[in-house]
């Protein structure tokens, strides 16, 4: 199990770095009223800012009307946001744009490495106020407990130098966290998402069920449906860190959701209802789908077996976050605007999910369940 969720997070990596957004407007930040770069609030840089959060972040503190400035290579996405301003850089090491600026705080949400996020933080630590830092629950080793809070241990590596991120993303990502912290004493906000979901999605983690739901007929389903899933949609994440800059929150936070704990079958059926499908739930237990090679969270998008040693990972306390205020919307309400938003994706993009099992390989699995049965 560890080693599939390593892989999918790999895949998902891979993605993010060979895949641009289309330049068109983002379809869920149409009916929000944007007040561009000339608001009355928080001075606000951001480290990235052109990808799925990024965005999300830009269009949550332009409604509260913040101005914000965009730091990053202009290669990705450059006609997003025309009406901001934007400043061109690299991370590792070209960071003369950000020099002598003055910020009320600063959003990373492109920070890896702990060497380049040391340069950029302790660059801007004596002229901006606050450091909010994007982590991830994968600081946390794999085999961590349920119910984990912000005061388990961290993932670790044994050359603390290495910056290969596929191989060790959860331990760099501890590490970055630490760089932040000690340029930001007292002023950092680290911030660890699980499973980030919604329109714009790459990976495809969750717009894998919405999309194959919509398709209707028999849905091969992991599990018994009792086992939990955690995720957090990209918009709610966005706003909460808008807000936790608004209020000045420091410290570390779990942001992963629901408020309340989900299980497959629940968020399954409220993808059911999102899409308006008629689709008939078949599940299959966790012992046959190993024997058919279908592996949890690569096969089964978000889906890790209660009995696994890494079941951990999708039962993180996210208890602090929302005493602070997170908020989540319902699966029912992602589920809709994540499928509304692919109806819109070129061809090409439909033609082939990122994630889950194309209509051939789930059919077989579907046939050798009934002959199982």
């Amino acid at each position: 199990m560890a080693g599939d969720r390593r892989r999918f997070l790999k895949s998902a990596l891979g993605a993010g770095a060979a895949l641009a957004l289309s330049s068109r407007p983002f379809p869920w930040a149409a009916e929000e009223k944007a007040k561009g770069s000339g608001g009355s609030g928080k001075r606000i840089l951001i480290l990235g800012g052109t990808r799925f959060l990024g965005p999300a972040v830009v269009h949550a503190a332009q409604e509260r009307g913040h101005t914000l400035t965009l730091f990053n290579r202009g290669k990705t996405n450059p006609g997003l946001f025309p009406d901001l301003e934007k400043l061109h850089g690299d991370r590792d090491g070209k960071l003369d744009a950000l020099k002598d600026r003055k910020w009320d705080a600063v959003v990373d949400t492109s920070g890896y490495v702990p060497r380049i996020v040391k340069m950029s933080a302790e660059l801007l630590a004596p002229n901006v106020q606050q450091y909010v830092f994007i982590s991830s629950i994968s600081v946390y080793p794999e085999t961590v407990p349920p119910h984990a809070d912000e005061k388990v241990a961290l993932a670790t590596m044994e050359d603390p130098k290495d910056e290969d991120v596929m191989k060790n993303y959860g331990a760099l990502k501890a590490l970055c966290e630490q760089e932040a912290s000690k340029a930001f004493p007292g002023r950092a906000t680290n911030i660890r998402p699980g499973l980030i979901v919604g329109p714009e999605d790459e990976t495809d983690r969750f717009t894998y069920w919405p999309v194959r739901l919509a398709r209707g007929g028999e849905v091969l389903a992991p599990g018994d449906g009792t086992d939990k899933v955690q995720f957090i949609d990209v918009r709610d994440l966005g706003a909460w860190v808008v807000r936790m800059i608004e209020t000045e929150q420091t410290g570390t936070y779990n942001a992963t959701g629901p408020e309340k704990p989900l299980t497959m079958k629940e968020m399954l059926e409220a993808c059911k209802k999102g899409v308006k499908s008629d689709a008939t739930l078949v599940w299959a237990p966790a012992a046959f789908l190993e024997e058919q090679k279908v592996g949890p969270w690569m096969d089964m998008p978000g889906w890790i077996p209660g009995a696994s040693e890494a079941a951990g990972m999708t039962q993180v306390d996210c208890g602090k976050a929302i005493a602070k205020g997170l908020k989540f919307r319902s699966v029912e309400a992602t589920a809709a605007d994540t499928w509304a938003w692919w109806k819109t994706e070129p061809e090409e993009r439909r033609a082939k999910l990122r994630a889950g099992l194309s209509p051939e390989r789930e059919k077989e699995v579907l046939e050798a369940l009934k002959k199982k049965a």
